[in-house]
């Protein structure tokens, strides 16, 4: 005498037939959540182009000043002066870099923000529509299945 298996899986299956499921909700969470990826690695991506030129930039000049502080000098006053005016440069490229990364970061911050705000809106949006959706089938379903 074999018993009889229940067949959960039918059973999950047929129970959550009852229950109307449409994915739009999710595909438009979905498309929103690509698109703010998309613009925010744009960002990303700018901002590192950005960095690297001016690191470059500044490492070109950098090695072009570097190469009349190793030029041979008649006078040995004449390394001092060299390494002096190389320091100074050095002091004057490095606060000019240093100001060029500061406007890179700040505009990314600025970016970033305004697409944090724009991301917040269409999330919250999304999220109204798919509620309603939702409560509006909920509720048919609710009034069929009491109907019946």
């Amino acid at each position: 005498m074999a018993a009889k298996t229940n067949d959960y899986t039918k059973m999950m299956k047929d129970m959550l037939g009852a229950f109307p499921v449409d994915t739009s909700a999710m595909t438009e969470a979905f498309k929103t959540q690509a698109s703010f990826a998309d613009k925010m690695s744009k960002v990303v991506l700018e901002a590192a182009e950005k960095s690297t030129e001016i690191s470059a930039g500044w490492t070109k000049a950098t090695i072009g000043k570097l190469g009349v502080v190793t030029n041979v000098k008649d006078d040995p006053a004449d390394y001092t002066k060299a390494m002096t005016d190389f320091a100074s440069a050095q002091a004057e490229m490095s606060s000019e870099s240093m100001a060029a990364f500061a406007e890179v970061a700040k505009k990314v911050q600025m970016e970033t923000v305004e697409l944090m705000l724009a991301a917040g809106k269409d999330f919250g949006e999304d999220a109204t529509k798919a509620v309603k959706k939702a409560t509006d089938e909920m509720t048919a379903a609710a009034k069929k299945a009491t109907a019946k």
